[in-house]
């Protein structure tokens, strides 16, 4: 098979011929259909972030495709079965896992840093973590759940906590950013946009915010928020990833509120503690989904109450994925999938 594969910071990924790999026990081979591209990838190829699994590896965490092969024991499955792969695998029998928290698992796996990911044209993944895709989502936008979409859906429902009426504001409108949008509306809320992209502020309002801010020519943003929502957000989310967004992030919600960190940091912050204790603020994080979120979330979609179609830039060949990274530098688009 061809793949993508990553050998190191600074480096491209080089397209390679792969034997094709051979599901076990309990594992399905995927035809990988479509594959998004992921500023956790960048982490990797840009930033110097080290992935669990020791170069060269396949990157790619966010797809969907259909059913290749079988291994033993994979029942409910057939050959040809639409399916969405994951972007985290649990071991199902840790004690994070038995708390219902598999993102959290003890053992946790994700394809393209602890396995071979999906910038390939065959995946191997468990039988139990496989999610149905509805006939009515085409592939090349159903990969996009597995990450930037599922991961806001977690942040919004089961971190942030957003009830209906409240107030939030989203700190960075990427792919993340902007599917945070589309879920805290989904719940409920009314929904403030900051960021520093005009053109992403225009499509957060065309996914359901209220209002739109930008930093860049905003004096006061949190005078603003305040005066918006009359003292503060009960939710702000952060979706960028560095100390100064998350400061303005911190600094936009109300006494009582919440901060939620899905944007990873590798630099400290610092954070006021007199202010979170005498104001009793909340701060959490924010890591992926769990398996058990994955049927709401179709449903979401299917339904139409959460739009793919402005998520998706566009598709390219896997020949040409090194061009959807560089893309991704220059801040063109939304999300870019490549298709093996």
């Amino acid at each position: 098979m061809k793949a993508a594969v990553f050998h190191g910071t600074g480096r491209p990924l080089e397209i390679t011929e792969l034997p094709d790999p051979t599901p076990g026990r309990g594992e399905v081979l995927v035809r990988v259909a479509a594959c998004g591209l992921c500023h956790t990838d960048l982490h990797y190829l840009d930033h110097g972030v080290k992935t669990f699994k020791t170069p060269p590896l396949v990157l790619g965490h966010e797809a969907a495709g259909t059913v290749a092969a079988l291994g033993p024991e994979t029942d409910g499955w057939k050959p040809d079965d639409r399916v969405l792969v994951p972007s985290l695998w649990a071991c199902g029998r840790c004690r994070f896992c038995r708390m219902g928290r598999e993102n959290l698992c003890a053992n946790l796996v994700m394809p393209g840093n602890h396995a071979d990911g999906a910038f390939a044209e065959f995946v191997v993944a468990p039988a139990k973590e496989l999610v149905s895709v509805p006939a009515s989502i085409p592939l090349e936008r159903a990969c996009v759940i597995a990450d930037a979409i599922s991961t806001p859906f977690h942040a919004v429902k089961h971190r942030g906590k957003v009830r209906p009426g409240d107030a939030v504001a989203v700190v960075g409108c990427g792919g993340v950013g902007l599917n945070v949008i589309q879920c805290s509306v989904v719940a409920g809320a009314t929904v403030i946009a900051v960021d520093v992209n005009e053109a992403r502020l225009e499509l957060a309002k065309k996914l359901g915010a209220r209002h739109a801010i930008n930093p860049a020519t905003a004096e006061r943003v949190d005078k603003q928020v305040r005066t918006l929502t009359d003292g503060g957000v009960d939710v702000a989310f952060e979706a960028v990833g560095t100390p100064k967004t998350i400061d303005l992030a911190f600094s936009l919600i109300r006494k009582g509120g919440r901060l939620c960190v899905i944007g990873f940091a590798s630099e400290p912050v610092t954070i006021n503690a007199g202010k979170v204790m005498f104001y009793e603020l909340e701060i959490c994080g924010s890591l992926g989904c769990g398996g058990g979120e994955y049927p709401e979330i179709v449903a979401l979609v299917e339904s139409g109450r959460i739009d793919l179609e402005p998520i998706v830039s566009g598709t390219l060949p896997l020949g040409e994925i090194n061009e959807g990274f560089d893309r991704m530098r220059r801040g063109e688009g939304i999300r870019w999938v490549v298709t093996p």
